[in-house]
């Protein structure tokens, strides 16, 4: 508890562009917690230098995500949003939680197998270690709970033991994190590929809809976006093109899977993804308008970028002080 309150901590890549997915199975959850919860979101830039990054681009793309988290809804005076790097305890913590992480479980990540196949000139011992770190971003926090999609439960998972077990040594220092994973729109799938999750990294410009994009662009996305055979609207696993956009427009009107289907009983695939694509446009209209105003306010952004780094060490360095002084770490004299 912190402030009163349970913690939640979680945050994404300062890599690529965010879309649809990211909003809809993330952003979106993230905005309805902030009252019920002390809230951590982190611009994670540490994790993405385990691939090689242009340094200008990473700066650049580290402060449109924090522009984009306050734009999409995230109260900053609510919401600790903050740069990953402009807090060293998540550095600390993790060369300390490296020493109580055996190599066999890293071994196991899947997440490690997938990135090392596709880079395989730069199979880096950062690649290796990338969950122990991510271990230490939940414990700092002393985090309640993990918003993340189905494929992060692995990384809870790992989190969990390496916290239970440096716990059994030293006593009750880490609050045990348990993942919260909204089933609705926690999973929103490729355009091009709908059995596969929609990614950042996709080479393929049709597969993901990035909340910058244009209305034009958007609608020409959904008018390309694979489906099934047949012509019905309808949501089966079976279909699972079809049933992607389904949810999809769900979640942009807030009308049900039964309800969208009724909608559009008797009317073919070409009618409801130009549906779809002017839902999303215009769900996504209010979020580009606000980056655009904010992006212009170096003051109002740097300002937050300040404050809310001073706030997430506040509350890291607590925990990261009380993991020094338990495995043995001199007291700093003041």
């Amino acid at each position: 508890m912190l402030n009163g309150k349970k913690s939640l901590f979680s945050g994404m890549q300062a890599t690529g562009t965010l879309h649809l997915g990211n909003y809809l199975g993330a952003l979106k959850n993230w905005v309805e917690l902030e009252d019920d919860y002390e809230t951590f979101y982190c611009v994670v830039d540490l994790h993405s230098i385990t691939v090689r990054q242009d340094p200008a681009e990473l700066r650049r793309k580290a402060r449109a995500l924090l522009t984009l988290y306050i734009a999409a809804g995230l109260n900053p005076e609510k919401n600790c949003i903050y740069y990953q790097s402009h807090v060293p305890a998540h550095a600390e913590l993790n060369w300390i939680l490296n020493c109580f992480t055996y190599m066999g479980e890293l071994s196991r990540m899947t997440q490690y197998k997938d990135k090392a196949s596709k880079n395989e000139d730069n199979i880096n011992a950062g690649l290796f270690t990338y969950p122990v770190l991510m271990a230490a971003d939940i414990l700092l926090f002393q985090s309640d709970i993990v918003p993340v999609g189905d494929d992060q439960k692995q990384h809870i998972e790992i989190t969990r033991d390496i916290a239970q077990r440096f716990n059994s040594v030293y006593g009750e220092v880490f609050t045990i994190p348990e993942p919260y994973i909204k089933r609705t729109g926690a999973r929103i799938m490729s355009l091009q590929e709908p059995t596969k999750k929609m990614s950042k990294s996709d080479d393929n410009e049709n597969a993901s809809i990035f909340l910058l994009d244009n209305t034009d662009t958007i609608i020409r996305k959904f008018k390309r976006a694979v489906t099934d055979s047949g012509s019905e609207i309808i949501h089966s696993n079976d279909k699972p093109g079809i049933s992607n956009l389904i949810e999809i427009y769900g979640i942009a009107t807030g009308k049900s899977i039964d309800e969208t289907m009724k909608e559009f009983e008797g009317k073919g695939y070409g009618e409801f993804k130009i549906a779809v694509g002017e839902s999303v446009a215009s769900m996504l209209k209010p979020i580009q308008d606000k980056y655009e105003e904010l992006s212009k306010d170096k003051t109002y952004i740097d300002g937050v970028i300040k404050s809310n780094a001073e706030k997430a060490s506040y509350f890291a360095n607590k925990t990261l002080r009380k993991v020094q002084k338990k495995i043995g770490f001199p007291e700093k004299i003041k």
